[in-house]
Protein backbone atom coordinates (compact mmCIF):
# COMPACT_ATOMS: atom_id res chain seq x y z
CA UNK A 1 0.00 0.00 0.00
CA UNK A 2 2.60 2.28 0.54
CA UNK A 3 4.32 2.48 -2.59
CA UNK A 4 1.10 2.68 -4.66
CA UNK A 5 0.63 5.98 -2.34
CA UNK A 6 3.96 6.51 -3.87
CA UNK A 7 2.91 6.29 -7.13
CA UNK A 8 -0.40 8.21 -6.82
CA UNK A 9 1.16 11.29 -5.61
CA UNK A 10 4.54 11.48 -7.67
CA UNK A 11 2.15 11.34 -10.92
CA UNK A 12 -0.55 13.81 -9.33
CA UNK A 13 0.17 15.95 -6.81
CA UNK A 14 4.49 16.05 -8.39
CA UNK A 15 3.58 15.70 -12.11
CA UNK A 16 6.35 13.97 -12.65
CA UNK A 17 6.02 11.13 -15.64
CA UNK A 18 5.69 7.32 -15.79
CA UNK A 19 8.81 7.41 -17.22
CA UNK A 20 10.64 9.09 -14.20
CA UNK A 21 8.17 7.14 -11.36
CA UNK A 22 10.00 4.00 -12.85
CA UNK A 23 12.90 5.10 -12.92
CA UNK A 24 12.40 6.24 -8.95
CA UNK A 25 10.49 3.05 -7.93
CA UNK A 26 12.49 0.47 -9.92
CA UNK A 27 9.05 -0.95 -10.78
CA UNK A 28 7.90 -1.39 -15.19
CA UNK A 29 5.67 0.95 -16.84
CA UNK A 30 2.94 -0.92 -17.16
CA UNK A 31 2.73 -1.63 -13.53
CA UNK A 32 2.79 2.17 -12.99
CA UNK A 33 -0.03 2.77 -15.77
CA UNK A 34 -2.39 -0.13 -14.16
CA UNK A 35 -2.64 1.26 -11.19
CA UNK A 36 -3.05 4.61 -12.58
CA UNK A 37 -5.75 3.77 -14.19
CA UNK A 38 -7.68 2.79 -11.21
CA UNK A 39 -10.25 5.23 -10.05
CA UNK A 40 -9.87 5.01 -6.49
CA UNK A 41 -7.45 3.79 -3.63
CA UNK A 42 -7.61 0.16 -3.47
CA UNK A 43 -5.74 -2.61 -0.97
CA UNK A 44 -3.80 -5.33 -2.80
CA UNK A 45 -4.85 -8.40 -3.23
CA UNK A 46 -3.40 -11.43 -4.65
CA UNK A 47 -4.22 -14.92 -5.56
CA UNK A 48 -3.25 -17.90 -2.82
CA UNK A 49 -0.41 -19.47 -3.42
CA UNK A 50 -1.46 -23.23 -4.48
CA UNK A 51 0.98 -25.69 -2.84
CA UNK A 52 0.46 -29.48 -2.89
CA UNK A 53 0.40 -31.25 0.24
CA UNK A 54 0.78 -34.98 1.24
CA UNK A 55 -2.27 -34.64 3.61
CA UNK A 56 -4.40 -33.53 0.94
CA UNK A 57 -5.86 -36.91 0.18
CA UNK A 58 -6.85 -37.41 3.87
CA UNK A 59 -8.55 -33.76 4.52
CA UNK A 60 -12.12 -34.21 3.89
CA UNK A 61 -11.30 -37.70 6.48
CA UNK A 62 -10.05 -35.13 9.23
CA UNK A 63 -12.94 -33.12 8.47
CA UNK A 64 -15.20 -35.47 9.46
CA UNK A 65 -13.79 -36.94 12.36
CA UNK A 66 -13.01 -33.34 13.65
CA UNK A 67 -16.60 -32.26 13.16
CA UNK A 68 -17.50 -35.46 14.98
CA UNK A 69 -15.12 -34.47 18.08
CA UNK A 70 -17.72 -31.42 18.24
CA UNK A 71 -20.46 -33.27 19.45
CA UNK A 72 -18.90 -35.68 21.78
CA UNK A 73 -17.68 -35.42 25.25
CA UNK A 74 -13.84 -34.62 25.88
CA UNK A 75 -12.76 -37.18 27.18
CA UNK A 76 -14.35 -39.47 23.88
CA UNK A 77 -12.86 -37.37 21.80
CA UNK A 78 -10.70 -38.46 18.91
CA UNK A 79 -6.79 -36.88 19.58
CA UNK A 80 -4.77 -36.00 16.87
CA UNK A 81 -2.44 -38.85 17.36
CA UNK A 82 -5.30 -41.04 17.10
CA UNK A 83 -6.16 -39.56 13.32
CA UNK A 84 -2.67 -39.83 12.80
CA UNK A 85 -2.21 -43.68 13.05
CA UNK A 86 -6.16 -43.91 11.67
CA UNK A 87 -4.73 -42.54 8.45
CA UNK A 88 -1.05 -44.25 8.55
CA UNK A 89 -3.53 -47.30 8.49
CA UNK A 90 -5.35 -45.78 5.40
CA UNK A 91 -2.03 -45.26 3.31
CA UNK A 92 -0.62 -42.07 4.72
CA UNK A 93 3.03 -41.66 4.83
CA UNK A 94 3.81 -38.37 5.66
CA UNK A 95 4.70 -37.80 9.01
CA UNK A 96 2.57 -37.00 12.32
CA UNK A 97 3.75 -32.83 12.31
CA UNK A 98 1.55 -32.75 9.40
CA UNK A 99 -1.31 -34.04 10.38
CA UNK A 100 -1.64 -32.25 13.80
CA UNK A 101 -1.04 -28.51 11.80
CA UNK A 102 -4.03 -29.38 9.15
CA UNK A 103 -6.05 -30.87 12.22
CA UNK A 104 -5.07 -27.35 14.18
CA UNK A 105 -6.77 -25.22 11.25
CA UNK A 106 -9.57 -27.38 10.62
CA UNK A 107 -10.65 -26.68 14.31
CA UNK A 108 -9.93 -23.12 14.07
CA UNK A 109 -12.42 -23.17 10.64
CA UNK A 110 -15.08 -25.01 12.16
CA UNK A 111 -14.80 -22.56 15.30
CA UNK A 112 -15.23 -19.84 13.51
CA UNK A 113 -17.99 -20.94 11.32
CA UNK A 114 -21.10 -18.83 11.09
CA UNK A 115 -23.27 -21.07 12.55
CA UNK A 116 -22.31 -20.88 16.05
CA UNK A 117 -24.79 -19.80 18.44
CA UNK A 118 -25.63 -16.98 20.68
CA UNK A 119 -27.59 -17.08 23.99
CA UNK A 120 -29.17 -14.79 26.51
CA UNK A 121 -27.90 -14.68 29.88
CA UNK A 122 -30.22 -15.93 32.15
CA UNK A 123 -30.90 -14.73 36.26
CA UNK A 124 -32.40 -16.42 39.05
CA UNK A 125 -34.24 -14.98 42.00
CA UNK A 126 -33.61 -16.45 45.75
CA UNK A 127 -35.38 -19.58 46.02
CA UNK A 128 -36.81 -20.06 41.93
CA UNK A 129 -34.78 -23.17 40.89
CA UNK A 130 -32.18 -25.62 40.87
CA UNK A 131 -30.67 -27.61 38.15
CA UNK A 132 -29.91 -31.37 38.00
CA UNK A 133 -27.26 -33.06 35.49
CA UNK A 134 -25.83 -36.64 35.77
CA UNK A 135 -21.50 -36.92 34.40
CA UNK A 136 -19.31 -39.74 34.14
CA UNK A 137 -16.13 -40.36 36.18
CA UNK A 138 -13.44 -42.70 37.25
CA UNK A 139 -12.22 -43.34 39.75
CA UNK A 140 -10.17 -46.12 42.17
CA UNK A 141 -12.83 -48.09 44.49
CA UNK A 142 -11.49 -51.10 46.10
CA UNK A 143 -8.57 -51.20 44.28
CA UNK A 144 -10.63 -51.32 40.94
CA UNK A 145 -11.18 -48.30 37.89
CA UNK A 146 -14.75 -47.73 38.48
CA UNK A 147 -17.02 -45.96 36.23
CA UNK A 148 -19.24 -43.93 38.39
CA UNK A 149 -22.17 -41.64 37.74
CA UNK A 150 -22.07 -38.27 39.20
CA UNK A 151 -25.56 -36.10 40.22
CA UNK A 152 -24.55 -32.55 39.92
CA UNK A 153 -27.58 -30.33 41.93
CA UNK A 154 -27.19 -26.87 41.79
CA UNK A 155 -28.92 -23.90 43.26
CA UNK A 156 -29.15 -20.99 40.10
CA UNK A 157 -28.99 -17.87 42.61
CA UNK A 158 -26.18 -18.67 45.11
CA UNK A 159 -24.59 -21.06 42.87
CA UNK A 160 -24.24 -23.76 45.84
CA UNK A 161 -23.90 -27.46 44.49
CA UNK A 162 -23.80 -31.21 46.05
CA UNK A 163 -22.46 -34.21 44.38
CA UNK A 164 -23.19 -37.53 44.63
CA UNK A 165 -21.60 -40.54 43.30
CA UNK A 166 -23.50 -43.72 42.31
CA UNK A 167 -22.26 -47.18 40.24
CA UNK A 168 -25.55 -46.46 38.06
CA UNK A 169 -28.05 -43.94 37.06
CA UNK A 170 -31.31 -45.22 37.97
CA UNK A 171 -34.33 -43.57 39.50
CA UNK A 172 -33.81 -44.78 42.79
CA UNK A 173 -29.97 -43.24 42.97
CA UNK A 174 -32.23 -40.03 41.17
CA UNK A 175 -34.34 -39.85 44.59
CA UNK A 176 -31.75 -40.44 46.97
CA UNK A 177 -29.40 -37.83 45.09
CA UNK A 178 -32.32 -35.00 45.88
CA UNK A 179 -32.95 -35.98 49.36
CA UNK A 180 -28.85 -35.46 49.83
CA UNK A 181 -28.84 -32.06 48.30
CA UNK A 182 -31.82 -30.90 49.62
CA UNK A 183 -30.79 -32.11 53.12
CA UNK A 184 -27.09 -30.29 52.12
CA UNK A 185 -28.99 -27.31 51.05
CA UNK A 186 -31.06 -26.88 54.14
CA UNK A 187 -34.37 -26.69 51.84
CA UNK A 188 -35.98 -26.82 48.60
CA UNK A 189 -36.55 -24.06 45.94
CA UNK A 190 -40.00 -23.68 43.83
CA UNK A 191 -38.45 -25.30 40.66
CA UNK A 192 -36.22 -27.98 39.42
CA UNK A 193 -34.93 -27.85 35.62
CA UNK A 194 -33.85 -30.72 34.32
CA UNK A 195 -33.09 -32.38 30.51
CA UNK A 196 -34.99 -35.31 28.61
CA UNK A 197 -32.98 -37.81 31.05
CA UNK A 198 -34.83 -41.34 30.72
CA UNK A 199 -35.02 -41.95 34.43
CA UNK A 200 -37.44 -39.56 34.63
CA UNK A 201 -39.13 -38.87 31.07
CA UNK A 202 -41.10 -41.94 30.01
CA UNK A 203 -41.75 -39.87 26.51
CA UNK A 204 -40.97 -36.56 25.00
CA UNK A 205 -43.90 -34.89 22.80
CA UNK A 206 -44.35 -31.67 20.82
CA UNK A 207 -43.03 -28.32 22.51
CA UNK A 208 -42.85 -28.50 26.07
CA UNK A 209 -44.87 -31.44 26.79
CA UNK A 210 -43.33 -34.60 28.79
CA UNK A 211 -44.62 -37.97 30.01
CA UNK A 212 -43.23 -38.04 33.52
CA UNK A 213 -42.50 -41.25 34.99
CA UNK A 214 -45.03 -42.04 38.13
CA UNK A 215 -42.18 -42.58 40.80
CA UNK A 216 -40.57 -39.23 39.54
CA UNK A 217 -43.80 -36.96 39.85
CA UNK A 218 -44.47 -38.74 43.12
CA UNK A 219 -41.21 -37.11 44.69
CA UNK A 220 -41.58 -33.71 42.47
CA UNK A 221 -45.53 -33.92 44.54
CA UNK A 222 -43.71 -34.84 47.83
CA UNK A 223 -40.87 -32.31 47.66
CA UNK A 224 -43.42 -29.49 46.49
CA UNK A 225 -41.13 -28.71 43.58
CA UNK A 226 -41.91 -28.06 40.18
CA UNK A 227 -39.92 -29.99 37.50
CA UNK A 228 -38.97 -28.11 34.18
CA UNK A 229 -37.69 -29.74 31.44
CA UNK A 230 -35.33 -28.17 28.90
CA UNK A 231 -36.16 -28.19 24.90
CA UNK A 232 -34.20 -31.36 23.45
CA UNK A 233 -31.06 -30.14 22.42
CA UNK A 234 -31.21 -27.66 24.52
CA UNK A 235 -28.31 -27.41 27.09
CA UNK A 236 -27.56 -23.84 27.61
CA UNK A 237 -31.42 -23.76 29.35
CA UNK A 238 -29.05 -25.51 32.16
CA UNK A 239 -26.11 -23.76 31.33
CA UNK A 240 -25.18 -23.14 34.78
CA UNK A 241 -25.09 -27.12 36.19
CA UNK A 242 -23.70 -27.77 32.51
CA UNK A 243 -20.56 -25.29 33.49
CA UNK A 244 -20.54 -26.89 36.88
CA UNK A 245 -19.59 -30.49 35.41
CA UNK A 246 -16.73 -28.77 33.65
CA UNK A 247 -15.49 -27.28 36.74
CA UNK A 248 -15.62 -29.50 38.95
CA UNK A 249 -14.07 -32.15 36.76
CA UNK A 250 -10.81 -29.74 36.61
CA UNK A 251 -10.92 -29.31 40.57
CA UNK A 252 -12.53 -31.88 43.00
CA UNK A 253 -12.15 -34.94 40.54
CA UNK A 254 -8.86 -34.20 39.38
CA UNK A 255 -8.13 -34.65 43.39
CA UNK A 256 -10.73 -37.83 43.68
CA UNK A 257 -8.92 -39.93 40.69
CA UNK A 258 -5.14 -39.28 42.29
CA UNK A 259 -6.41 -41.07 45.50
CA UNK A 260 -7.57 -44.67 46.53
CA UNK A 261 -10.39 -45.05 48.16
CA UNK A 262 -12.08 -48.68 50.37
CA UNK A 263 -16.00 -47.75 49.18
CA UNK A 264 -18.06 -45.52 47.75
CA UNK A 265 -19.46 -44.43 50.97
CA UNK A 266 -16.25 -43.62 51.96
CA UNK A 267 -15.59 -41.15 48.59
CA UNK A 268 -18.67 -39.58 48.74
CA UNK A 269 -18.00 -38.13 52.45
CA UNK A 270 -14.69 -36.73 50.76
CA UNK A 271 -17.14 -35.12 47.86
CA UNK A 272 -19.66 -33.72 50.84
CA UNK A 273 -16.60 -32.36 52.65
CA UNK A 274 -15.27 -30.82 49.09
CA UNK A 275 -18.61 -29.13 48.45
CA UNK A 276 -18.32 -27.04 51.65
CA UNK A 277 -14.95 -26.45 51.37
CA UNK A 278 -15.34 -24.68 48.05
CA UNK A 279 -18.86 -22.97 49.04
CA UNK A 280 -16.63 -21.09 51.45
CA UNK A 281 -13.58 -20.54 49.08
CA UNK A 282 -15.20 -19.61 45.94
CA UNK A 283 -16.77 -15.72 45.25
CA UNK A 284 -20.35 -15.92 43.77
CA UNK A 285 -20.11 -14.73 39.97
CA UNK A 286 -22.66 -12.14 40.39
CA UNK A 287 -21.47 -10.72 43.47
CA UNK A 288 -17.72 -10.85 43.67
CA UNK A 289 -17.46 -9.35 46.77
CA UNK A 290 -19.16 -12.47 48.72
CA UNK A 291 -18.86 -16.11 49.19
CA UNK A 292 -21.40 -19.01 47.79
CA UNK A 293 -21.64 -20.07 51.32
CA UNK A 294 -22.66 -16.35 52.40
CA UNK A 295 -25.38 -16.29 49.61
CA UNK A 296 -26.76 -19.87 50.71
CA UNK A 297 -27.51 -17.84 53.94
CA UNK A 298 -29.51 -15.59 51.87
CA UNK A 299 -31.22 -17.62 50.04
CA UNK A 300 -32.27 -20.32 52.63
CA UNK A 301 -34.77 -18.10 53.78
CA UNK A 302 -36.49 -18.57 50.44
CA UNK A 303 -36.67 -22.34 50.41
CA UNK A 304 -39.56 -24.28 51.26
CA UNK A 305 -38.45 -26.42 54.75
CA UNK A 306 -37.30 -29.91 54.11
CA UNK A 307 -39.79 -32.47 55.00
CA UNK A 308 -39.25 -35.88 55.73
CA UNK A 309 -37.63 -37.42 53.37
CA UNK A 310 -38.97 -38.81 50.40
CA UNK A 311 -38.92 -43.06 50.05
CA UNK A 312 -37.18 -43.28 46.98
CA UNK A 313 -37.49 -46.95 46.30
CA UNK A 314 -38.27 -49.32 42.81
CA UNK A 315 -40.92 -51.48 43.17
CA UNK A 316 -40.71 -54.36 40.76
CA UNK A 317 -42.32 -58.38 40.86
CA UNK A 318 -39.94 -61.26 41.35
CA UNK A 319 -40.37 -64.73 41.35
CA UNK A 320 -38.52 -66.64 43.93
CA UNK A 321 -36.95 -69.93 42.46
CA UNK A 322 -36.98 -73.47 44.26
CA UNK A 323 -33.88 -72.76 45.93
CA UNK A 324 -35.21 -69.52 47.65
CA UNK A 325 -33.47 -66.99 45.28
CA UNK A 326 -34.39 -63.99 43.64
CA UNK A 327 -32.33 -62.84 40.81
CA UNK A 328 -32.01 -59.17 39.67
CA UNK A 329 -29.48 -57.38 37.84
CA UNK A 330 -27.65 -60.48 37.05
CA UNK A 331 -27.07 -61.30 41.08
CA UNK A 332 -28.98 -63.85 43.28
CA UNK A 333 -30.26 -63.20 47.18
CA UNK A 334 -32.15 -65.49 49.62
CA UNK A 335 -35.35 -65.24 51.33
CA UNK A 336 -37.07 -67.35 53.70
CA UNK A 337 -37.65 -70.67 52.18
CA UNK A 338 -41.55 -70.63 53.25
CA UNK A 339 -41.86 -68.55 50.01
CA UNK A 340 -40.40 -70.52 47.62
CA UNK A 341 -42.09 -70.95 44.53
CA UNK A 342 -44.16 -67.47 45.46
CA UNK A 343 -44.28 -64.06 43.41
CA UNK A 344 -42.87 -61.49 45.75
CA UNK A 345 -42.06 -57.79 45.46
CA UNK A 346 -38.34 -56.48 45.54
CA UNK A 347 -38.30 -52.63 46.64
CA UNK A 348 -35.01 -51.34 45.58
CA UNK A 349 -33.05 -48.88 46.71
CA UNK A 350 -29.87 -47.01 45.86
CA UNK A 351 -27.67 -49.63 48.32
CA UNK A 352 -29.99 -51.89 49.88
CA UNK A 353 -32.78 -54.52 48.35
CA UNK A 354 -35.89 -54.93 50.75
CA UNK A 355 -37.95 -58.42 49.67
CA UNK A 356 -41.97 -57.78 50.57
CA UNK A 357 -44.37 -60.58 50.43
CA UNK A 358 -48.15 -60.01 51.90
CA UNK A 359 -47.26 -56.17 52.93
CA UNK A 360 -44.39 -57.46 55.18
CA UNK A 361 -41.19 -57.10 55.07
CA UNK A 362 -39.35 -60.68 55.14
CA UNK A 363 -35.82 -60.05 53.63
CA UNK A 364 -33.15 -57.26 53.58
CA UNK A 365 -29.92 -57.40 51.50
CA UNK A 366 -27.18 -55.13 50.68
CA UNK A 367 -26.93 -54.28 47.13
CA UNK A 368 -24.52 -55.50 45.26
CA UNK A 369 -23.17 -53.94 41.96
CA UNK A 370 -20.39 -56.62 41.17
CA UNK A 371 -22.54 -59.35 38.40
CA UNK A 372 -22.51 -63.84 39.14
CA UNK A 373 -22.93 -62.67 42.94
CA UNK A 374 -25.00 -64.97 45.32
CA UNK A 375 -25.87 -63.32 48.79
CA UNK A 376 -26.80 -65.85 50.97
CA UNK A 377 -28.66 -65.70 54.61
CA UNK A 378 -28.39 -68.91 56.18
CA UNK A 379 -31.30 -67.95 58.89
CA UNK A 380 -33.43 -68.10 55.65
CA UNK A 381 -33.14 -71.94 55.16
CA UNK A 382 -33.52 -72.97 58.75
CA UNK A 383 -37.60 -73.71 58.24
CA UNK A 384 -36.04 -76.56 55.43
CA UNK A 385 -33.51 -77.79 57.64
CA UNK A 386 -35.54 -79.76 59.94
CA UNK A 387 -37.38 -81.53 56.62
CA UNK A 388 -33.87 -82.21 55.28
CA UNK A 389 -30.98 -82.19 57.78
CA UNK A 390 -28.40 -83.72 55.26
CA UNK A 391 -28.00 -80.26 53.45
CA UNK A 392 -26.30 -78.89 56.45
CA UNK A 393 -23.23 -80.83 55.66
CA UNK A 394 -22.85 -78.82 51.87
CA UNK A 395 -25.46 -76.25 52.23
CA UNK A 396 -23.78 -73.54 50.48
CA UNK A 397 -26.05 -70.40 52.85
CA UNK A 398 -24.94 -71.92 55.96
CA UNK A 399 -21.05 -71.30 55.37
CA UNK A 400 -21.92 -68.30 56.37
CA UNK A 401 -22.92 -68.96 59.93
CA UNK A 402 -20.85 -67.61 62.88
CA UNK A 403 -17.54 -69.33 64.09
CA UNK A 404 -19.32 -70.90 67.26
CA UNK A 405 -22.35 -72.52 65.27
CA UNK A 406 -19.15 -74.03 62.48
CA UNK A 407 -17.56 -75.16 65.28
CA UNK A 408 -20.17 -77.10 66.60
CA UNK A 409 -21.21 -78.38 63.27
CA UNK A 410 -17.85 -79.70 62.69
CA UNK A 411 -17.81 -81.38 66.22
CA UNK A 412 -21.42 -82.77 65.35
CA UNK A 413 -20.99 -84.66 62.22
CA UNK A 414 -18.41 -86.60 63.37
CA UNK A 415 -20.44 -88.81 65.14
CA UNK A 416 -23.51 -90.70 63.71
CA UNK A 417 -26.59 -88.47 63.35
CA UNK A 418 -25.00 -85.20 63.98
CA UNK A 419 -26.59 -83.41 61.44
CA UNK A 420 -30.20 -84.27 62.84
CA UNK A 421 -28.78 -82.45 66.45
CA UNK A 422 -27.67 -79.70 64.43
CA UNK A 423 -30.39 -79.23 62.77
CA UNK A 424 -32.63 -79.66 66.35
CA UNK A 425 -30.02 -76.25 67.50
CA UNK A 426 -30.52 -74.12 64.15
CA UNK A 427 -34.01 -74.67 64.72
CA UNK A 428 -33.55 -73.01 68.29
CA UNK A 429 -32.59 -69.82 66.41
CA UNK A 430 -35.84 -68.05 65.61
CA UNK A 431 -37.32 -69.29 68.89
CA UNK A 432 -34.65 -67.95 71.38
CA UNK A 433 -32.64 -65.60 68.85
CA UNK A 434 -29.15 -65.99 67.95
CA UNK A 435 -27.45 -64.62 70.67
CA UNK A 436 -29.30 -66.77 73.39
CA UNK A 437 -28.01 -69.56 71.06
CA UNK A 438 -24.48 -68.82 70.24
CA UNK A 439 -23.86 -68.02 74.12
CA UNK A 440 -25.22 -71.60 74.69
CA UNK A 441 -23.21 -72.82 71.74
CA UNK A 442 -20.24 -71.62 73.68
CA UNK A 443 -20.90 -72.49 76.91
CA UNK A 444 -21.53 -75.98 75.40
CA UNK A 445 -18.18 -76.02 73.76
CA UNK A 446 -16.74 -75.20 76.77
CA UNK A 447 -17.41 -78.56 78.37
CA UNK A 448 -15.69 -79.95 75.66
CA UNK A 449 -18.35 -82.69 74.83
CA UNK A 450 -21.15 -80.36 73.01
CA UNK A 451 -24.57 -82.06 72.42
CA UNK A 452 -27.73 -80.76 71.14
CA UNK A 453 -29.27 -81.54 74.51
CA UNK A 454 -26.47 -79.74 76.23
CA UNK A 455 -27.44 -76.80 74.20
CA UNK A 456 -31.31 -76.77 74.71
CA UNK A 457 -30.46 -77.70 78.32
CA UNK A 458 -28.46 -74.22 78.69
CA UNK A 459 -30.97 -72.43 77.01
CA UNK A 460 -33.49 -73.08 79.17
CA UNK A 461 -31.51 -72.17 82.04
CA UNK A 462 -30.75 -69.01 80.42
CA UNK A 463 -34.51 -68.14 79.80
CA UNK A 464 -35.35 -69.56 83.05
CA UNK A 465 -32.92 -67.03 85.09
CA UNK A 466 -34.75 -64.29 87.55
CA UNK A 467 -34.99 -61.15 86.08
CA UNK A 468 -32.69 -58.54 87.14
CA UNK A 469 -33.97 -56.14 89.31
CA UNK A 470 -35.25 -52.34 87.80
CA UNK A 471 -35.27 -49.62 90.48
CA UNK A 472 -37.97 -47.37 89.58
CA UNK A 473 -37.35 -43.64 89.93
CA UNK A 474 -40.19 -41.45 90.86
CA UNK A 475 -40.70 -37.88 92.02
CA UNK A 476 -42.60 -38.83 95.15
CA UNK A 477 -40.71 -39.13 98.44
CA UNK A 478 -41.92 -40.44 101.93
CA UNK A 479 -41.37 -37.99 104.90
CA UNK A 480 -42.07 -40.92 107.85
CA UNK A 481 -40.50 -44.22 106.45
CA UNK A 482 -42.92 -47.24 107.36
CA UNK A 483 -41.74 -49.47 110.17
CA UNK A 484 -42.68 -53.40 110.81
CA UNK A 485 -44.43 -53.52 113.76
CA UNK A 486 -46.01 -56.98 114.74
CA UNK A 487 -47.95 -56.24 117.59
CA UNK A 488 -50.84 -54.17 115.07
CA UNK A 489 -51.56 -57.58 113.81
CA UNK A 490 -52.29 -59.12 117.61
CA UNK A 491 -54.39 -55.67 118.37
CA UNK A 492 -56.23 -56.20 115.23
CA UNK A 493 -56.78 -60.07 116.45
CA UNK A 494 -57.62 -59.19 119.79
CA UNK A 495 -60.91 -56.91 118.62
CA UNK A 496 -62.04 -59.73 116.64
CA UNK A 497 -61.97 -62.28 118.89
CA UNK A 498 -63.85 -60.20 121.63
CA UNK A 499 -66.17 -59.43 119.09
CA UNK A 500 -66.93 -63.03 118.02
CA UNK A 501 -67.24 -64.08 121.68
CA UNK A 502 -69.81 -61.06 122.33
Amino acid sequence: MGILAKIRRLHLRDKLSIREIARRTNLSRNTIRHWLRQPDMTELTYPDRQNKSIVDPYVDQLRQWIGANSHRPKRDRRTSKAMFEALKAQGYAGSYTRIAIRARQLRQELNDAPNRKAFVPLAFAHGDAFQFDWSCEYVFIGGLRRRLEVAHCKLASSRAFWLVAYYTQSLEMLFDAHTRSFAAFGGIPRRGVYDNMKTAVDRVHKGKEHTVNARFDAMCGHYLFEPDFCNIASGWEKGIVEKNVQDRRRQIWHQAAEQRWKTLAELNVWLAEQCIRAWETMSHPQWPAMTVADVLQDERVHLMPMPKAFDGYVEQPVRVSATSLIHFQRNRYSIPTPHAHQVVSLRIYPDTLVIVADGEEVARHVRQFERLQTCYDWQHYIPIIGQKPGALRNGAPFAGMPEPLLHLQRHLLKHPGGDRVMAQVLSAVPVHGLDAVLVAVELALESGRPSGEHVINVLGRLKGLPPEETIVSTPLRLKEEPVANVDRYEQLRTILENEHVD
